[in-house]
């Protein structure tokens, strides 16, 4: 188990801004999946706008193209939230918006970023940007998840592509406030089965989900599967990562929790394989804490995240992560390794 040396694979400076009103500040979380000979990642590529000495600029998005909201920096009814956000006149904004964006390798380490955006903000839900995909191939189509915030709160919607030129956006397939979603790789009983993540604010802690479906449409059968802890990792919440991975011993599940001082880690859970409502072990340690200076230091401290893994010929797992919602990192280990650490 060790992270790549060449970390962090992907920084912002690797990417050409969306628009020549805007800047990229990240290039992180990204999905991946081979395809062909190369192997994908869909990042999730976030924007501000460029300064303005005496305004604050926020990004955003309608149905006539990307806007900026400018409001003077010493406007009595502007209320700076943290590096994620700003509260004006009853309405929360984003300082940034952030698209989907293919970055390519032929060795899964060297990555040429498209000039352009995959998925793009173009409906209302996603006025305020596209976010954190997860992608699933199932027979030969690639199903592509990803969230949706607007002033709405934020939505899961799917998507389909078959040869990462074009894509389809299908719809939402999860209402406010739902996220991390993951699709399993193939149906269970003949459902199609996802883990994901509702809001339940004023009532416990967010946890992980799992529902099921006939078409992946709709989806229905929904019950709560695990919930934080308490420990000083999971304090704050939990959810899912990328899609589940088939074992011999059971659906292996990497999923994220928020801790203390808002830490985020990386932790692993072990599902039946037939009936993925039942837990089978879950890890006692994380498998990955912010150490480094890239994890540790940057536009949102202390995070590493991933909702995107290849499973190699020769056996390894390569872990994508995003370091700070800032840049692209990789941690390579084993499904093998990670049974035992389970349990242990």
């Amino acid at each position: 188990m060790e992270r790549h040396k060449a970390n962090p694979l992907i920084v912002p400076k690797d990417v050409k801004a969306s628009n020549a009103a805007y800047q990229v500040l990240g290039a992180f979380n990204p999905a991946a999946t081979s395809f062909k000979k190369e192997i994908i990642l869909l990042l999730r590529i976030a924007e501000n706008c460029v300064p303005e000495k005496d305004y604050v600029t926020i990004p955003f998005y309608d149905v006539n193209g990307a806007n900026t909201i400018r409001i003077r920096k010493d406007d009595k009814d502007l209320t700076f939230k943290d590096t994620r956000g700003y509260f004006y006149k009853g309405k929360d904004y984003l300082s940034t918006i952030s698209h989907l964006r293919i970055a390519r390798s032929l060795d899964g380490v060297n990555f040429l970023v498209d000039h352009t955006p995959f998925i793009y903000p173009t409906l209302p839900e996603e006025c305020f940007g596209v976010e954190d995909a997860r992608i699933v191939k199932i027979k030969d189509l690639y199903y592509i998840n990803y969230t949706a915030v607007s002033g709405d709160g934020y939505v899961t919607i799917l998507a389909s592509t078959e040869d990462f030129i074009s894509v389809q956006k299908i719809g939402i397939i999860f209402p406010p406030l739902n996220k991390d979603v993951a699709l399993f790789p193939e149906k269970i009983k003949g459902q199609y089965m996802a883990l994901h993540r509702p809001d339940n604010k004023g009532f416990g802690l967010p946890s992980i989900w799992l529902a099921s479906s006939p078409d992946l449409i709709n989806w229905g059968n929904h019950k709560c599967l695990l919930r934080p802890n308490g420990s000083k990792e999971e304090s704050q919440k939990i959810g899912g990562g990328s899609s589940p991975i088939k074992t011999d011993s059971g659906w292996l599940v990497i999923y994220h929790a928020k801790g203390d001082d808002s830490v985020y880690t990386l932790k692993l859970l072990l599902l039946d394989i037939d009936d993925p409502s039942r837990i089978i072990s879950i890890g006692k340690t994380p498998i990955l804490s912010p150490q480094e200076t890239y994890e540790k230091d940057g536009f949102f401290p202390n995070v590493v995240f991933t909702n995107g893994t290849i499973e190699k010929d020769n056996g390894e797992l390569w872990i994508y992560y995003g370091a700070c919602d800032e840049t692209v990192c990789l941690f390579k280990t084993s499904v093998f390794e990670l049974l035992l650490r389970l349990n242990k």
